[in-house]
């Protein structure tokens, strides 16, 4: 076997961030409200499932977002996954300095003010399990409390620092 002539050590982040944009991640909106009501937001691609007894899925958030201080305080939050019609809006939450939100079509969770994606793939309602400080971000554990399923379209995935979809 031949060893390859491009392995390189990881020095710095640029090479680190050059290897992670090779692997494809699904998108999602994270959202959260605070106690005012406030409505807080982000694009993520760190978000995986941690486990499936009991059900709980980790969000890492990194501590420079404007919306980390929210999502410390936060007692729930929505994981909002993408699918291919939702690129404008995943752009918008990725924004800095803007008002995310305005002119977007997202909704309140029914019977909170959580705000959600209606038509996503799939909305996971969490309540926060756990909060972990590891580097410099924030790994939210959430236990899912109530789920939406539509999945009607194509993913909407983040590859090569470009939005991809399957189709």
């Amino acid at each position: 076997m031949t060893v390859r002539a491009d392995i390189r050590p990881v020095r710095d982040t640029e090479t680190f961030k050059d290897a992670l944009s090779l692997l494809a991640s699904p998108l999602t909106l994270v959202t959260t409200a605070d106690e005012e009501g406030n409505r807080w937001g982000l694009t993520a691609s760190s978000v995986i499932s941690a486990s499936l007894s009991p059900p709980l899925v980790v969000v890492g958030i990194a501590r420079t977002s404007s919306c980390a201080s929210a999502f410390a305080a936060a007692s729930e939050f929505v994981v909002n996954v993408l699918g291919e019609q939702h690129r404008e809006l995943a752009g918008r939450f990725a924004a800095r300095g803007i008002d995310r939100f305005a002119g977007q079509s997202v909704a309140n969770w029914p019977g909170s003010r959580l705000p959600f994606v209606p038509d996503a793939h799939a909305a996971f309602r969490c309540a926060v399990a756990d909060r972990l400080r590891v580097g410099d971000h924030d790994l939210l554990v959430g236990r899912p409390t109530e789920v939406l399923l539509d999945g009607g379209s194509p993913p909407l995935l983040w590859h090569r620092r470009a939005f991809r979809t399957t189709a």
